[in-house]
């Protein structure tokens, strides 16, 4: 079992190879005419300039967490924060630059079908996918062998943990900042484009259809991957910490017997799936219809491999690691496995949830499409209404995942001991997020199509074409919903085992946490928690409002004052790059409060009282959850209820009830791509600085 940590890293190294691999293919491929090519680069000029901004005022907080980490923890656990932090941000910076490339090749390969589109736009994806997981999974592995196994050093599992809150960092400015970038532009354009001056969406006139393109890819791509990237690691770290801190152990402990069980299986897990989504990820092939069943069909079947492989081969290192051995009080290896395939399962189930609230082919989405004959406002209620109703249906998912999962730690642990059905929950994370490499692909294939398309229309190539990347794009909506099924779902888990982790590392540290709500410290907190979610949704949403608003002030002015321009007269061309750099000014500017709100508030209440700090953890976990999936679901269902009537239902495009949809559509796209996606981060950030500085605050 020793050997475990070294197969996952190979495994890594493995999935960082075939990122590789499908890299080349993806430049191999031709990306079009001298048009395709510039605006190509275009998107991709602006995609790397907001990177290097953001990543260079996200530097200045790394910095000051760094400092903190080596005064209060230890200075090897800035160390570890930075290799997660930097690992972070190189996988969103990989996934960016591909996808970038892949867009206008997959419009190019759109003109012969999606037979031929489909594939790129996957393969580029899949850069993004197997970057992620495979860098996350590195990182991991590297800095548990390096700090548990090689040096043995003090506060090793501290210290390992701390690589978990470096990825949190990263991808909370990347998701906040990235999802304002790209919902200011993207409602600048559409409120401006579709609403008041009547053009197409993606019209070369519009001056906001580049930076819009460009959001695609910091936000959707870049803030998506650094998202993934921190759910991976942190449902690898959840058990990891259980373990050492309910146990106990000191990396002097680690080899020890059983205890190296507990601490390996989650790797193992990660081993299996990685394994699973190499394979997966080949079995995803393009057909040559346009119809979105078909396309998702195709598109699942890598998924759906590397699902039937992972649950395959937990059952075989279940019982490898829990099945010979007279250590564990029950020894039924099946129970711990039962943990994991239960949580892939609910995983899994929260995103087909996730796919009938916002696919075109369900009822929901169709309901929102008729409410349009009545204007915008009933669009607006009938899409809150669909995203609270997919709230109840995933609270009940996420609660037979927690129940299946907790009674199978105890089946296999004993049902004696508090830490055994934790750790059931906790592997029952890492179980829905052992497929990241093919789940991220299937994500990242969505803003590439979604670019293919504005190609498409800037190049101002055959309708044929759009036809074909818009059929993509339609289904690119609901894969990014299913994605963050996943990623809320596992969230959730890895928050309740970081919490109970945070509870046995205050008692190990000599102090006690209190929860009883009678106690007015904890309700207090508990208050707090539950509003917490709620301030960190307003405050997005705002700074999307306010961006947006520059963005529609701007396009006004270029079509008031560049003759021509809202005509499309030959040679007027836009002033894109001053678009750009208004959601690049703003996004950066207004990410740096709510990003700092997940760090700083339990820090302040931790050092005045830790019972208040558990209450506010709580309060947040219930909250947080429900918000993001609500707003996720209901975001992608305006979305497509849109794309729904521009296939030519209820009118079509142009008509009174497109623009109601485009209204709803756009109350929608910072609840989807903004706030709803950085609820699950918060939610985690939070309760991984309680725990990293626990010894501080006791």
């Amino acid at each position: 079992m020793s050997a475990v940590p070294y197969l996952a890293l190979i495994s890594a190294l493995a999935g960082l190879g075939l990122a590789g691999f499908y890299f080349k293919a993806v430049e191999a491929a031709p990306p079009g005419n001298a048009r395709m090519v510039f605006l190509m680069e275009e998107i991709q000029k602006g995609a790397k300039a907001f990177l290097k901004k953001e990543y260079t005022w996200v530097s200045v907080f790394v910095v000051i967490m760094m400092i903190l980490l080596a005064a209060v923890i230890t200075p090897l656990a800035s160390i570890s924060y930075l290799l997660g932090a930097s690992l972070s941000a190189a996988a969103g910076y990989a996934g960016m630059t591909v996808a970038t490339m892949a867009n206008a090749r997959t419009t190019e390969a759109a003109k012969d079908g999606p037979g031929k589109a489909l594939p790129i736009a996957f393969r580029g994806g899949a850069v993004m996918g197997f970057s992620v997981a495979g860098l996350a999974l590195a990182g991991l592995m590297f800095t548990y062998l390096l700090f548990v196994v090689w040096i043995e050093a003090d506060d090793a599992f501290e210290i390992v943990t701390a690589y978990g809150l470096g990825a949190s960092s990263i991808a909370l400015f990347s998701r906040v900042g990235g999802g304002i970038y790209t919902k200011a532009a993207d409602v600048g354009a559409d409120l401006l484009g579709k609403v008041e001056a009547g053009i197409p969406e993606d019209d070369p006139r519009n001056p906001a259809t580049i930076a819009d393109n460009v959001g695609d890819n910091v936000g959707d791509v870049a803030g998506m991957g650094a998202d993934l990237f921190e759910s991976y690691a942190g449902s690898i770290i959840a058990p990891i910490s259980l373990t050492a801190f309910a146990l106990g152990v000191a990396s002097t402990d680690a080899g020890a017997d059983g205890i190296i069980s507990f601490l390996t299986f989650p790797m193992a897990i990660a081993f299996v799936g990685m394994i699973g989504s190499i394979i997966g990820s080949f079995m995803v092939k393009g057909g040559d219809s346009t119809d979105s069943k078909a396309l998702s069909k195709a598109l699942h079947m890598g998924t759906n491999v590397a699902m039937g492989i992972t649950i395959v081969g937990t059952v075989g290192v279940a019982y490898w690691m829990f099945g010979d051995s007279d250590i564990f009080p029950e020894n039924a290896p099946y129970g711990l496995a039962l943990s994991v395939i239960g949580g892939l399962i609910v995983g899994w189930a929260l995103g087909k949830t996730a796919e009938y609230y916002t696919s075109e082919h369900f009822a929901p989405v169709k309901k929102i499409a008729a409410q349009t004959e009545t204007g915008p406002a009933t669009t607006i209620l009938s899409g809150i209404s669909a995203g609270m109703v997919s709230v109840a249906t995933s609270v009940v998912l996420i609660l037979a995942g927690v129940g299946i999962a907790y009674w199978g730690g105890q089946v296999t642990l004993g049902s004696d001991t508090d830490f055994a059905g934790i750790y059931g929950i906790a592997v029952a994370a890492i179980g829905m997020l052992a497929t990241t490499g093919v789940v991220v692909s299937v994500d990242a294939y969505g803003p590439i199509a979604d670019n293919a398309g504005g190609i498409a229309e800037m190049a101002e190539l055959d309708p044929s074409v759009r036809e074909v990347t818009d059929a993509l794009d339609s289904l690119g909506n609901t894969t990014a919903a299913v994605a963050k099924g996943f990623a809320v779902g596992s969230a959730a888990l890895t928050a309740l085992a970081l919490f109970k982790s945070f509870e046995f590392a205050v008692q190990q540290d000599g102090g006690s946490l209190n929860l009883n709500i009678g106690e007015v410290d904890v309700f207090i907190g508990l208050f707090l928690g539950a509003g917490l979610p709620f301030l960190f949704a307003a405050l997005t949403i705002d700074a999307v409002g306010r961006a947006a608003g520059a963005m529609i002030e701007e396009v006004r002015r270029q079509f008031r004052e560049i003759p021509g321009l809202r005509e499309g007269k030959e040679g007027v061309v836009p002033d894109s790059a001053r678009c750009v750099q208004i959601s690049t000014e703003a996004s950066l500017k207004e990410m740096i409060i709510p990003g700092a709100l997940a760090v700083v508030v339990p820090l302040v209440v931790g050092f005045i009282d830790v019972d208040a700090l558990g209450g506010l953890l709580a309060g947040a976990l219930v909250t947080g959850f429900a918000l993001a999936i609500f707003m996720a679901n209901a975001g992608g269902a305006w979305d497509n209820a849109k794309k729904y009537i521009e296939a030519g239902a209820h009118g079509g495009k142009g008509s009174d009830n497109h623009k109601a949809a485009v209204v709803g559509d756009t109350v929608g796209d910072p609840f989807k791509d903004t706030s709803g996606p950085a609820m699950n981060i918060l939610l985690k950030v939070m309760t991984i600085v309680s725990l990293v500085f626990a010894s501080a605050f006791v």
